[in-house]
């Protein structure tokens, strides 16, 4: 297993993390195997949360006797110091432990709960506190969609880890600006939904086993880990097969050529992510250049920002289209991009569709 440093906390973890968020589908034994085989394969991090149902409470007895043998990171929703200092208390005695590595502010998702949890009476302070006190050893954050929040989060000073949700398709767009920024600042990079929730697999029917090796899940880590600025990724397990499927990545992180790359966004274009993720292309950018100019995966990136994020955070995705140099109306419909798209997208139609949702959205807006 590789091992990395997170960041400012000095820690060395492996490359592949167990992630408790699925743990609340299974029975106690059966998270006890899997937690334990994952531990003797050379994981060394466990993650969850206090709202993870009871994945707490089913690390905590999976794990006696072997406290020295991993890192613990949790997290807390709790807003304010009250409701962060007893989700803290929950989570110690739901655990059976004195101590907690790492402990995270979780799901910030714009600028609100930002500057709650930031002023005073907030989040930060129960942690601080908790710090001072022992209770835990180390402070992070994680935070969905709001680049901004991301960035202050990176350079304020507070925090030692930030996680971030991040995949070959990219749902949050943090691989040109934010992932390099943490690794600028020495912050710990974990990486959620590096397959998307499970979703990034190769499907199989319903009582068939999932074969051996899957090349949608193995080609997805390995990119991810590959990016220099990214310490762990933590997928959320609930079977055994999955548990040696992640750690064999660990043992050898390669990053993807350029064909395996191609051949792998071809198999995720089958599995119809984009309309589970209301997603209008992958973002691999093989269409471009456009001969008339026109950024593609950016339009369709302004349009799953508007259609993906709440209702006080559309703004972002009306704003990155209005930084388009080149609007979609430029398309001649030649199809050049269409040929080298590896999921076949009718591009052409799909621009129209968006520039009729976001200019009418935009004109809206403006009242």
């Amino acid at each position: 297993m590789e091992y990395r440093r997170l960041g400012r906390t000095g820690l060395e973890v492996s490359v592949i993390g167990f992630g408790g968020i699925k743990l609340h589908k299974i029975r106690q034994d059966m998270a006890t195997r899997v937690i334990n085989r994952e531990l003797d394969l050379g994981v060394n991090f466990i993650d969850t949360a206090r709202d993870y149902g009871d994945s707490e409470r089913k690390i905590g007895i999976a794990t006696r006797g072997r406290r020295e043998d991993f890192y613990l990171a949790t997290k807390t929703t709790g807003r304010t110091f009250e409701a962060a200092k007893e989700d803290l208390k929950t989570s110690l005695s739901e655990l059976g432990m004195e101590n907690i590595d790492l402990w995270q502010l979780h799901g910030i998702i714009d600028r609100d709960m930002w500057d709650e949890i930031m002023g005073p009476g907030g989040a930060l302070e129960a942690a601080k506190w908790a710090r001072d006190r022992g209770y835990v050893d180390h402070i992070g954050i994680s935070v969905h969609r709001e680049r901004g929040v991301m960035r202050e989060a990176i350079e304020c000073g507070e925090f030692e880890t930030i996680m971030l949700a991040y995949s070959l398709i990219d749902q949050e767009n943090v691989e040109d600006e934010i992932l390099p920024l943490a690794k600028e600042n020495d912050l710990g990079v974990i990486i959620m939904k590096a397959l998307s929730g499970g979703a990034m697999a190769t499907p199989t029917a319903e009582g068939e086993p999932k074969p051996e090796y899957d090349p949608i899940v193995r080609g997805n880590l390995r990119y991810v880990l590959s990016n220099p600025a990214v310490t762990i990724a933590i997928p959320g397990i609930e079977r055994l097969s999955e548990v040696e499927e992640d750690c064999a990545v660990g043992e050898n992180v390669e990053p993807l050529t350029e064909e395996e790359r191609r051949d792998l966004l071809k198999e995720i274009g089958k599995l119809g992510l984009m309309l589970k993720y209301d997603q209008t292309c992958l973002g691999c950018g093989y269409c471009m250049p456009c001969p008339n100019g026109i950024n593609i995966p950016e339009v369709f990136r302004a349009l799953r920002e508007y259609r993906g994020y709440p209702d006080n955070l559309r703004y972002i995705g009306m704003e990155t289209y209005e930084s388009l140099e080149v609007t979609p109306d430029a398309c001649t419909e030649c199809r050049q991009c269409m040929e080298k798209c590896p999921t076949g997208m009718d591009i052409p139609a799909r621009l129209k569709k968006a520039r009729r949702l976001l200019e009418g959205a935009i004109s809206r807006a403006r009242g």
